[in-house]
């Protein structure tokens, strides 16, 4: 299988490019599907995207707290759930914890891998089509009806190997 594009960025990787096309892709989403991408959102967006580590809810209370009156946890937890929603976060189960979508060709209830580097704490995440269909064929011969497959692999990163 070849990867469009790699499941981590370069730790080069110009860091504001990235993360002013993913607020112009969630600002295109919410438009195509009559969405509200409402400041409170688009500033949880973009506490997420401040790293391409997972963050806690309340990480992202605080990380926002930086800049603004300190949210209450409902209001998040709401921009958290319309982004999930949306495609636009997925949530790391393993980690509680969300993660801006890197990937920008699946719907939201499309399986999703992620890459979990156990040293750095970056998440990659790749293509799962092939196995999600094979998953989903498995769940529903047994009579389950799945909604949303997610696999979360832990390792380390190609960086961080080169950097041993």
């Amino acid at each position: 299988m070849t990867l469009a594009k790699p499941a981590f960025p370069a730790p080069d990787h110009d860091h504001g490019r990235c993360t002013a096309d993913a607020l112009a892709r969630a600002e295109e989403v919410c438009e195509q599907r009559a969405q509200k991408f409402t400041p409170i959102r688009r500033q949880v967006l973009g506490a997420l995207l401040s790293s391409h580590r997972p963050l806690g809810a309340y990480e992202v209370i605080d990380q926002l707290a930086k800049s603004m009156a300190r949210p209450a946890p409902i209001t998040v937890y709401r921009a958290l759930d319309f982004l999930m929603a949306n495609g636009l976060v997925h949530r790391i189960e393993s980690r509680n914890a969300y993660l801006a979508c890197a990937a920008h060709d699946h719907e939201a209830t499309s399986a999703v891998a992620f890459l979990i580097c156990e040293r750095c704490g970056l998440v990659g995440e790749i293509p799962s089509a092939s196995f999600a269909k094979d998953l989903n064929v498995a769940a529903r011969s047994s009579g389950f009806a799945p909604k949303l497959s997610v696999v979360e692999i832990t390792g380390v990163c190609a960086h961080c190997q080169k950097m041993s």
